[in-house]
């Protein structure tokens, strides 16, 4: 067999988008005008063409089964935390007993998968099983695992959005109009539409599949329900941007070899702080593209980890006591031809552009923070947020010294100047004068301006980007739909707009801090300034229900009432059903698995007490620590009654889905607390080899 090292190496050039139907391709295999229509149609958001649709299909399919496709997939993004797939083949049946490889316009732009089963908060009653599947022909398909993946939107028989995808695409021509609408009062006449950009950074834990295999709690629900703290965890900081291990070394490489295939522009990797704890970021693409190479990218890892013998863990926080995984959502604006909307250039204080479209995610972020927050609330983001590892529940924006300082001018009488970068020397003359950029940046902010982008740092690992972004969407387009109902009807569009900057300011002001979100003066101090402060997933939730949410959602015809309502009931019934599993599997590993091996720990103490006590007269040590073992364990069984108490009176609340969450983060996950904390001291000093699990040093070391 050939050594590594004489494989014939692959361009990288040949690797990437091999297996995407990119405009590469379609510009190869399409007709001409096809092509063009096609690519129109893509650019300008247009109507897709019945004929294109059919030839697309043809030619589509022709270059599928080239790459050994024999299914394809309307693969969409439903109201879960994965996507989903229903495989159909090419083949059709003929009449001599043989089959032809068929595939229509008609099936790739529309699908009817069913899919009763998914959460529809309502919307479909059981009877009711149709559903649509519909082309997002914006969003390149791609072959993998021997299926032509087709990207879709998912909706109900009666036309409501049942996924993730239709809202983003929704918002995403909502901030087009209203910007294109400001655009055109600036004197902009060729700009032909406006997409939001985004580079979401993925973080994420990589364990043994062996031991990830002797952890019930880690296979049922995805983190660590018990474990002490080790040791070592990272304070000495020797993990984050440390040298890779060769196994987590090759991972990345193959992981990333499988997302350039499907077009993924992963770009950086890294080791993260925590050990084992790593992070991988793409590069900016559309809003839409983003996020479905997001959530490829999740489903990658997973599938890559095993063929390493590792298991990926994307859960917020699948470890106490260490820093657990974000998702950092980089969005940003950009036209057609080619500007960056939050591009400051070299004197922002005289882009006037610039300035109203900052203007307008200022305003925006202010006046909605509670939808933004609900974006980031999941039942696994409640251990991450405002924990000394992630921005607080606070909403609050980072802009940096220029920036801040030139809207300080703004507000006292007008701009004149913008804060200089300037040079750094390090004092060696081997080292080169380095550029500073014209502002620090603040890691512990929720929402940073990073130079020409907006860096939302609150999203979670697990979660889809797609809420996170037809929010920021939706009430930036919100926004900018003010300020072009007053540019249209000003007589002097730059004057207006220089005191829509000033109205902004002195209005939203209260939103911009530039210190450590971290600081628990902070607090104090948003609570001064009346910046809500949402501190977990079910208080968060009920901001969709907000009259005013409703009407933005509406007014943009992103989300009606009926499907706000919908999403507010599966949000709660996700957070019920999460803390249910995590709460039931406490109780089975402490019945079935800690009970016993502490209680055959202190048989064999007793045992070993009459030993000793028998040849010296007494056993003090072993004494201390039967009584200490023994208190514990009462404690121990007593949270534990507690806990399925509280289990049974949550469960009890079914049909009131409000209450019912109340009660499992009000009494399950308290007492869900009360139990860890037992069970953690316990395993400190039971010994190792009664201990029935892997414990943390294993788990985070053993790699």
């Amino acid at each position: 067999m050939c050594p590594s090292e004489c494989q014939e190496i692959v361009p990288l050039a040949d690797i990437y988008g091999s297996n995407v139907f990119n405009d590469t391709v379609m510009r190869r295999t399409l007709p001409k005008e096809i092509y063009k229509s096609f690519r129109q149609t893509i650019e300008e958001g247009l109507p897709l063409d019945g004929q294109v649709a059919e030839v697309v299909a043809s030619v589509m399919k022709d270059w599928a089964i080239g790459k050994g496709a024999t299914h394809f997939t309307h693969w969409f993004q439903p109201l879960t935390s994965i996507t989903a797939e229903k495989h159909d083949s090419f083949i059709s049946p003929t009449a001599d007993g043989r089959v032809i490889l068929e595939f229509s316009g008609k099936e790739l732009v529309k699908g009817e998968p069913d899919a009763s089963s998914f959460p529809s908060g309502g919307l479909r009653a059981t009877f009711e099983a149709r559903g649509y599947t519909a082309w997002d022909y914006t969003s390149p398909a791609f072959v993998k695992d021997g299926t032509l993946y087709i990207p879709t939107a998912f909706a109900s028989y009666t036309g409501e959005a049942l996924d993730k995808k239709t809202p983003l695409l929704r918002s995403m021509d909502a901030l087009s109009r209203q910007a294109l609408r400001v655009l055109r009062a600036l004197g902009n006449t060729t700009t032909k539409r406006v997409t939001t950009t985004v580079g979401p950074e993925q973080e994420y834990f990589l364990i043994d599949k062996k031991l990830f295999d002797q952890r019930e709690d880690l296979i049922l629900t995805g983190r660590t329900l018990f474990g002490a703290k080790p040791p070592k965890g990272q304070e000495l900081e020797d993990h984050y941007f440390g040298q890779l291990k060769d196994r987590i070394s090759a991972f990345m490489s193959d992981l990333d070899t499988e997302l350039w295939k499907l077009g993924v522009a992963a770009k950086t990797k890294h080791n993260e702080v925590a050990p084992a704890q790593h992070e991988l970021a793409p590069i900016f693409s559309t809003t839409n593209i983003a996020t479905d190479h997001n959530q490829l990218t999740m489903e990658t890892m997973k599938k890559v980890a095993l063929r390493h013998g590792l298991v990926c863990l994307l859960h917020e926080k699948p470890f106490a006591g260490i820093n657990g995984s974000g998702k950092h959502n980089n969005w940003s604006m950009s036209t057609n031809d080619g500007q960056n909307l939050l591009e400051p250039g070299k004197d922002p204080h005289e882009n006037l552009q610039f300035l109203v479209f900052l203007s307008a995610v200022i305003q925006a972020v202010d006046d909605y923070a509670d939808l933004l927050r609900v974006a980031a609330a999941s039942p696994g983001n409640d251990h991450r947020l405002g924990a000394n590892e992630a921005p607080p529940a606070i909403i609050s924006m980072f802009l940096g010294a220029q920036l801040t300082d030139i809207l300080a001018q703004i507000e006292a009488g007008g701009a004149k100047r913008s804060k200089a970068g300037g040079m750094m020397h390090l004092g060696a003359t081997s080292l080169p004068a380095l550029a500073k950029d014209t502002t620090d940046r603040n890691r512990t902010s929720p929402f940073a301006f990073t130079g020409n982008k907006f860096e939302f740092r609150m999203v979670g690992s697990m979660q889809s980007i797609a809420q996170a972004n037809f929010v920021l969407n939706t009430i930036v387009a919100e926004s900018l739909s003010q300020f072009a109902d007053r540019l249209e009807k000003a007589a002097d569009a730059k004057k207006e707009s220089a005191q829509i900057i000033l109205d902004v300011v002195r209005k939203h002001k209260r939103i911009i801090f530039n210190g450590n979100n971290y600081a628990t003066e902070w607090v104090t101090e948003a609570k001064q300034r009346g910046l809500p402060n949402i501190a977990n997933t079910v208080d968060a939730i009920a901001a969709i229900r907000a009259d005013k949410n409703i009407a933005l959602m509406e007014k943009h015809g992103v989300l009606s009432r009926v499907e706000l309502e919908s999403r507010t009931e599966i949000q709660y019934e996700i957070y019920i059903k999460t803390i249910n599993i995590e709460g039931q599997t406490m109780v089975e590993m402490a019945k079935r698995q800690i009970l016993p091996a502490v209680i055959a720990f202190r048989a064999e103490l007793a045992a070993s007490i009459s030993a000793v006590t028998a040849i010296e007269g007494n056993a003090e040590v072993e004494n201390a620590l039967f009584v200490q073992v023994s208190q514990t364990l009462r404690s121990f069984s007593t949270n534990l009654s507690k806990l399925e108490e509280a289990l049974k009176t949550a469960a009890g609340l079914h049909g009131d889905t409000l209450a019912q969450a109340e009660a499992y983060r009000d009494l399950v996950f308290k007492a869900m607390g009360e139990l860890r904390k037992d069970a953690d001291f316990l395993e400190t000093m039971v010994d190792a080899d009664f201990w029935p699990m892997p414990t943390y040093a294993k788990l985070l070391f053993n790699l």
